[in-house]
Protein backbone atom coordinates (compact mmCIF):
# COMPACT_ATOMS: atom_id res chain seq x y z
CA UNK A 1 0.00 0.00 0.00
CA UNK A 2 2.83 2.35 -0.77
CA UNK A 3 0.44 4.51 -2.79
CA UNK A 4 -1.94 5.11 0.11
CA UNK A 5 -2.98 8.77 0.38
CA UNK A 6 -3.66 10.95 3.43
CA UNK A 7 -7.17 11.32 4.75
CA UNK A 8 -7.52 15.00 3.80
CA UNK A 9 -6.31 15.94 0.32
CA UNK A 10 -7.30 18.43 -2.34
CA UNK A 11 -9.69 17.29 -5.09
CA UNK A 12 -7.02 18.15 -7.66
CA UNK A 13 -4.63 15.74 -5.93
CA UNK A 14 -7.21 12.96 -6.05
CA UNK A 15 -7.71 13.56 -9.76
CA UNK A 16 -3.98 13.35 -10.39
CA UNK A 17 -3.87 10.06 -8.49
CA UNK A 18 -6.65 8.68 -10.68
CA UNK A 19 -9.30 8.42 -7.97
CA UNK A 20 -12.74 7.63 -9.35
CA UNK A 21 -15.47 9.60 -7.58
CA UNK A 22 -19.13 8.69 -7.23
CA UNK A 23 -20.41 11.13 -9.86
CA UNK A 24 -17.90 9.91 -12.44
CA UNK A 25 -18.61 6.29 -11.58
CA UNK A 26 -22.36 6.82 -11.98
CA UNK A 27 -22.21 8.97 -15.12
CA UNK A 28 -19.28 7.57 -17.09
CA UNK A 29 -19.45 3.90 -16.24
CA UNK A 30 -22.67 2.72 -14.59
CA UNK A 31 -25.00 4.76 -16.82
CA UNK A 32 -22.93 3.98 -19.91
CA UNK A 33 -22.33 0.25 -19.49
CA UNK A 34 -25.10 -1.04 -17.20
CA UNK A 35 -28.36 -1.32 -19.11
CA UNK A 36 -31.33 -0.93 -16.79
CA UNK A 37 -32.97 -4.06 -18.17
CA UNK A 38 -30.16 -6.15 -16.68
CA UNK A 39 -30.37 -4.73 -13.15
CA UNK A 40 -32.76 -7.44 -11.87
CA UNK A 41 -30.00 -9.99 -12.53
CA UNK A 42 -27.98 -8.50 -9.70
CA UNK A 43 -30.51 -6.57 -7.61
CA UNK A 44 -32.61 -9.70 -7.07
CA UNK A 45 -30.31 -12.08 -5.19
CA UNK A 46 -32.61 -15.02 -5.86
CA UNK A 47 -32.37 -14.42 -9.62
CA UNK A 48 -28.59 -14.09 -9.34
CA UNK A 49 -28.41 -17.52 -7.70
CA UNK A 50 -30.60 -19.03 -10.41
CA UNK A 51 -28.53 -17.54 -13.24
CA UNK A 52 -25.26 -18.62 -11.65
CA UNK A 53 -26.48 -22.16 -11.07
CA UNK A 54 -27.74 -22.40 -14.66
CA UNK A 55 -24.28 -21.30 -15.85
CA UNK A 56 -22.62 -24.02 -13.78
CA UNK A 57 -21.25 -21.60 -11.16
CA UNK A 58 -21.46 -22.58 -7.49
CA UNK A 59 -23.46 -20.51 -4.98
CA UNK A 60 -24.33 -21.00 -1.29
CA UNK A 61 -27.21 -23.46 -0.91
CA UNK A 62 -30.64 -21.86 -0.68
CA UNK A 63 -32.44 -23.35 2.33
CA UNK A 64 -35.72 -21.57 1.83
CA UNK A 65 -37.61 -18.42 0.88
CA UNK A 66 -39.98 -16.57 3.20
CA UNK A 67 -42.70 -14.90 1.12
CA UNK A 68 -45.19 -13.88 3.79
CA UNK A 69 -45.73 -13.32 7.50
CA UNK A 70 -47.77 -16.50 7.76
CA UNK A 71 -44.52 -18.50 7.39
CA UNK A 72 -42.95 -17.00 10.52
CA UNK A 73 -44.76 -19.39 12.83
CA UNK A 74 -42.90 -22.42 11.44
CA UNK A 75 -39.55 -20.67 11.08
CA UNK A 76 -37.95 -22.11 14.23
CA UNK A 77 -38.89 -25.67 13.29
CA UNK A 78 -37.50 -25.20 9.80
CA UNK A 79 -34.14 -23.88 11.01
CA UNK A 80 -33.53 -26.17 13.99
CA UNK A 81 -31.71 -28.75 11.89
CA UNK A 82 -29.01 -26.27 10.83
CA UNK A 83 -26.67 -26.67 13.79
CA UNK A 84 -23.81 -24.90 11.98
CA UNK A 85 -25.91 -21.83 11.38
CA UNK A 86 -27.49 -20.07 8.45
CA UNK A 87 -27.82 -16.64 6.89
CA UNK A 88 -31.00 -14.61 6.42
CA UNK A 89 -30.93 -11.76 3.90
CA UNK A 90 -33.35 -9.60 1.91
CA UNK A 91 -33.59 -10.59 -1.76
CA UNK A 92 -33.42 -6.92 -2.80
CA UNK A 93 -31.12 -5.55 -0.10
CA UNK A 94 -28.03 -3.40 -0.63
CA UNK A 95 -24.76 -2.59 1.17
CA UNK A 96 -25.12 -5.56 3.51
CA UNK A 97 -28.16 -4.08 5.28
CA UNK A 98 -30.63 -6.61 6.63
CA UNK A 99 -28.23 -9.56 6.56
CA UNK A 100 -28.29 -11.65 9.73
CA UNK A 101 -25.57 -14.27 10.16
CA UNK A 102 -26.42 -16.99 12.68
CA UNK A 103 -23.55 -19.24 13.73
CA UNK A 104 -25.66 -21.80 15.60
CA UNK A 105 -28.09 -22.61 18.40
CA UNK A 106 -27.54 -22.51 22.13
CA UNK A 107 -30.52 -24.18 23.67
CA UNK A 108 -33.60 -22.17 22.71
CA UNK A 109 -31.60 -19.14 21.61
CA UNK A 110 -29.70 -18.19 18.49
CA UNK A 111 -26.05 -17.15 18.45
CA UNK A 112 -25.08 -14.37 16.03
CA UNK A 113 -21.75 -14.53 14.20
CA UNK A 114 -20.50 -11.66 16.36
CA UNK A 115 -21.31 -13.62 19.54
CA UNK A 116 -24.54 -11.93 20.60
CA UNK A 117 -27.49 -14.09 21.60
CA UNK A 118 -31.01 -13.66 20.20
CA UNK A 119 -34.42 -15.00 20.99
CA UNK A 120 -36.36 -16.69 18.18
CA UNK A 121 -38.88 -13.88 18.43
CA UNK A 122 -36.14 -11.39 17.50
CA UNK A 123 -35.34 -13.44 14.42
CA UNK A 124 -39.01 -13.42 13.47
CA UNK A 125 -39.16 -9.65 13.94
CA UNK A 126 -36.12 -9.26 11.70
CA UNK A 127 -37.67 -11.35 8.94
CA UNK A 128 -40.89 -9.37 9.32
CA UNK A 129 -38.88 -6.20 8.71
CA UNK A 130 -37.38 -7.71 5.55
CA UNK A 131 -40.82 -8.63 4.25
CA UNK A 132 -42.11 -5.11 4.85
CA UNK A 133 -39.31 -3.64 2.73
CA UNK A 134 -37.21 -2.17 5.54
CA UNK A 135 -33.95 -3.09 3.76
CA UNK A 136 -34.97 -3.30 0.11
CA UNK A 137 -34.03 -0.90 -2.66
CA UNK A 138 -36.81 1.66 -2.86
CA UNK A 139 -38.49 0.35 0.31
CA UNK A 140 -40.76 -2.02 -1.57
CA UNK A 141 -42.07 -5.26 0.01
CA UNK A 142 -39.46 -8.00 -0.22
CA UNK A 143 -38.86 -11.69 0.42
CA UNK A 144 -36.32 -13.17 2.83
CA UNK A 145 -33.75 -15.68 1.61
CA UNK A 146 -32.37 -18.30 3.99
CA UNK A 147 -28.98 -19.62 2.90
CA UNK A 148 -26.54 -22.19 4.15
CA UNK A 149 -23.81 -20.52 6.21
CA UNK A 150 -20.48 -20.70 4.43
CA UNK A 151 -17.66 -22.45 6.29
CA UNK A 152 -14.73 -20.30 5.22
CA UNK A 153 -11.32 -21.65 4.28
CA UNK A 154 -8.91 -22.18 7.17
CA UNK A 155 -6.38 -19.88 5.55
CA UNK A 156 -8.45 -16.91 6.72
CA UNK A 157 -8.81 -18.10 10.32
CA UNK A 158 -6.20 -15.72 11.76
CA UNK A 159 -7.44 -12.63 9.93
CA UNK A 160 -11.16 -12.68 10.57
CA UNK A 161 -13.46 -12.40 13.57
CA UNK A 162 -16.25 -14.95 13.19
CA UNK A 163 -18.32 -14.13 10.11
CA UNK A 164 -17.18 -15.00 6.58
CA UNK A 165 -14.52 -13.07 4.63
CA UNK A 166 -15.17 -12.48 0.95
CA UNK A 167 -13.32 -11.23 -2.11
CA UNK A 168 -14.75 -8.21 -3.93
CA UNK A 169 -13.56 -7.72 -7.53
CA UNK A 170 -14.52 -4.80 -9.74
CA UNK A 171 -15.01 -6.01 -13.31
CA UNK A 172 -15.08 -3.52 -16.19
CA UNK A 173 -16.23 -4.60 -19.65
CA UNK A 174 -15.32 -8.17 -18.70
CA UNK A 175 -11.86 -7.42 -17.27
CA UNK A 176 -11.06 -7.61 -13.52
CA UNK A 177 -9.50 -4.25 -12.67
CA UNK A 178 -9.19 -4.19 -8.87
CA UNK A 179 -9.85 -6.54 -5.95
CA UNK A 180 -9.87 -6.60 -2.18
CA UNK A 181 -10.32 -9.15 0.57
CA UNK A 182 -13.04 -8.01 3.00
CA UNK A 183 -12.56 -9.29 6.54
CA UNK A 184 -15.28 -9.26 9.23
CA UNK A 185 -14.49 -7.78 12.63
CA UNK A 186 -16.15 -7.74 16.01
CA UNK A 187 -17.31 -4.22 15.21
CA UNK A 188 -18.92 -5.32 11.92
CA UNK A 189 -20.82 -8.11 13.74
CA UNK A 190 -19.43 -10.80 11.47
CA UNK A 191 -20.28 -8.98 8.22
CA UNK A 192 -17.76 -8.13 5.52
CA UNK A 193 -19.07 -4.64 4.68
CA UNK A 194 -16.48 -1.89 5.11
CA UNK A 195 -18.97 0.79 6.10
CA UNK A 196 -19.99 -1.41 9.05
CA UNK A 197 -16.42 -1.71 10.36
CA UNK A 198 -14.96 -4.60 8.38
CA UNK A 199 -11.37 -4.44 7.10
CA UNK A 200 -10.57 -4.30 3.40
CA UNK A 201 -7.17 -5.43 2.13
CA UNK A 202 -5.91 -4.67 -1.35
CA UNK A 203 -4.94 -7.64 -3.53
CA UNK A 204 -2.18 -7.88 -6.13
CA UNK A 205 -4.02 -9.09 -9.24
CA UNK A 206 -0.95 -10.96 -10.50
CA UNK A 207 -0.22 -13.09 -7.44
CA UNK A 208 -3.35 -12.97 -5.29
CA UNK A 209 -1.34 -11.72 -2.30
CA UNK A 210 -2.76 -9.08 0.05
CA UNK A 211 -1.11 -5.66 0.21
CA UNK A 212 -2.20 -4.35 3.62
CA UNK A 213 -5.55 -3.19 4.96
CA UNK A 214 -7.87 -0.28 5.62
CA UNK A 215 -10.56 0.23 8.25
CA UNK A 216 -12.73 3.35 8.44
CA UNK A 217 -10.65 4.80 5.59
CA UNK A 218 -7.45 4.54 7.64
CA UNK A 219 -4.58 2.12 6.90
CA UNK A 220 -4.10 -0.92 9.15
CA UNK A 221 -1.41 -3.58 8.93
CA UNK A 222 -2.83 -6.11 11.41
CA UNK A 223 -6.37 -7.32 12.02
CA UNK A 224 -7.93 -5.21 14.83
CA UNK A 225 -9.27 -8.27 16.67
CA UNK A 226 -6.69 -11.00 16.07
CA UNK A 227 -3.60 -8.79 15.51
CA UNK A 228 -2.53 -11.09 12.67
CA UNK A 229 -0.67 -9.48 9.77
CA UNK A 230 -2.72 -8.36 6.78
CA UNK A 231 0.28 -8.24 4.45
CA UNK A 232 1.24 -10.96 1.95
CA UNK A 233 -1.60 -13.36 2.70
CA UNK A 234 -1.88 -15.70 -0.31
CA UNK A 235 -5.42 -16.32 -1.55
CA UNK A 236 -5.70 -19.92 -2.83
CA UNK A 237 -6.72 -20.57 -6.43
CA UNK A 238 -6.30 -16.95 -7.40
CA UNK A 239 -6.13 -17.47 -11.18
CA UNK A 240 -9.45 -19.35 -11.12
CA UNK A 241 -11.02 -16.63 -8.98
CA UNK A 242 -9.97 -14.03 -11.56
CA UNK A 243 -11.54 -16.10 -14.34
CA UNK A 244 -14.71 -16.54 -12.30
CA UNK A 245 -14.99 -12.78 -11.79
CA UNK A 246 -14.37 -12.12 -15.50
CA UNK A 247 -17.11 -14.59 -16.43
CA UNK A 248 -19.69 -12.68 -14.42
CA UNK A 249 -19.66 -10.09 -17.22
CA UNK A 250 -21.54 -12.49 -19.48
CA UNK A 251 -23.65 -13.75 -16.58
CA UNK A 252 -24.91 -10.30 -15.59
CA UNK A 253 -24.80 -8.39 -18.87
CA UNK A 254 -23.29 -5.46 -16.95
CA UNK A 255 -20.15 -3.66 -18.06
CA UNK A 256 -19.30 -2.27 -14.62
CA UNK A 257 -19.98 -4.50 -11.62
CA UNK A 258 -18.71 -5.86 -8.35
CA UNK A 259 -18.34 -9.62 -7.90
CA UNK A 260 -18.35 -11.00 -4.35
CA UNK A 261 -16.92 -14.50 -3.93
CA UNK A 262 -16.36 -16.60 -0.80
CA UNK A 263 -14.07 -19.61 -0.48
CA UNK A 264 -15.85 -22.44 1.31
CA UNK A 265 -13.68 -25.14 2.89
CA UNK A 266 -15.92 -27.86 1.44
CA UNK A 267 -17.20 -26.47 -1.86
CA UNK A 268 -14.44 -24.07 -2.92
CA UNK A 269 -15.28 -20.68 -4.51
CA UNK A 270 -18.94 -19.65 -4.28
CA UNK A 271 -20.54 -16.57 -5.82
CA UNK A 272 -22.09 -14.68 -2.95
CA UNK A 273 -23.66 -11.84 -4.94
CA UNK A 274 -23.15 -9.35 -7.76
CA UNK A 275 -23.40 -5.59 -7.45
CA UNK A 276 -24.29 -3.08 -10.17
CA UNK A 277 -23.05 -0.18 -8.04
CA UNK A 278 -19.88 -1.39 -6.29
CA UNK A 279 -18.47 1.02 -3.72
CA UNK A 280 -15.32 3.04 -4.23
CA UNK A 281 -13.48 2.22 -0.97
CA UNK A 282 -11.66 -0.51 -2.88
CA UNK A 283 -9.37 2.28 -4.12
CA UNK A 284 -8.35 3.13 -0.55
CA UNK A 285 -7.73 -0.54 0.22
CA UNK A 286 -5.39 -0.76 -2.79
CA UNK A 287 -3.79 2.66 -2.40
CA UNK A 288 -4.50 3.36 -6.06
CA UNK A 289 -7.23 4.97 -8.17
CA UNK A 290 -9.48 3.12 -10.59
CA UNK A 291 -9.43 5.65 -13.42
CA UNK A 292 -6.07 4.64 -14.99
CA UNK A 293 -7.09 0.99 -14.96
CA UNK A 294 -10.47 1.67 -16.55
CA UNK A 295 -8.80 3.74 -19.28
CA UNK A 296 -6.28 0.95 -19.87
CA UNK A 297 -9.13 -1.50 -20.46
CA UNK A 298 -10.78 0.89 -22.93
CA UNK A 299 -7.51 1.24 -24.83
CA UNK A 300 -6.94 -2.52 -24.83
CA UNK A 301 -10.42 -3.22 -26.18
CA UNK A 302 -9.93 -0.70 -28.98
CA UNK A 303 -6.85 -2.63 -30.14
CA UNK A 304 -7.91 -6.21 -29.40
CA UNK A 305 -10.44 -8.65 -30.79
CA UNK A 306 -13.05 -10.04 -28.40
CA UNK A 307 -11.41 -12.32 -25.81
CA UNK A 308 -12.75 -15.23 -23.71
CA UNK A 309 -12.88 -14.83 -19.94
CA UNK A 310 -9.61 -16.70 -19.27
CA UNK A 311 -7.72 -14.41 -21.64
CA UNK A 312 -9.32 -11.33 -20.10
CA UNK A 313 -8.34 -12.45 -16.60
CA UNK A 314 -4.76 -13.22 -17.70
CA UNK A 315 -4.38 -9.81 -19.37
CA UNK A 316 -5.69 -8.01 -16.27
CA UNK A 317 -3.31 -9.92 -14.00
CA UNK A 318 -0.35 -9.02 -16.21
CA UNK A 319 -1.37 -5.40 -16.70
CA UNK A 320 -2.53 -4.45 -13.21
CA UNK A 321 -0.53 -6.77 -10.97
CA UNK A 322 2.34 -5.42 -8.90
CA UNK A 323 4.74 -7.27 -11.16
CA UNK A 324 3.56 -5.47 -14.32
CA UNK A 325 5.84 -3.02 -16.03
CA UNK A 326 4.55 0.27 -17.41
Amino acid sequence: MAGWWPRFVRPSTLRRQGILGMNARNGLYIAEYNARRHYPRVDDKRMTKQLASAAGLAVPELIGVIHGHHQLRGLERQLREYANGFVIKPAHGAAGDGIMVISGWRGERLRRAGGRMHEVSELQDHVSGILSGMYSLGGRPDVALIEERVQFSEIFAEVTHTGVPDIRTVVYRGYPVMAMLRLPTQESDGKANLHQGAVGTGIDLASGHTLGGVQHNQPVWVHPDTEASLVDLAIPGWDKLMELAAGCYELSGLGYLGVDVVIDRRHGPLILELNARPGLAIQIANGEGLRPRLRAVDEHIRKTAEEPQAARAAWAAARFGCRHAD
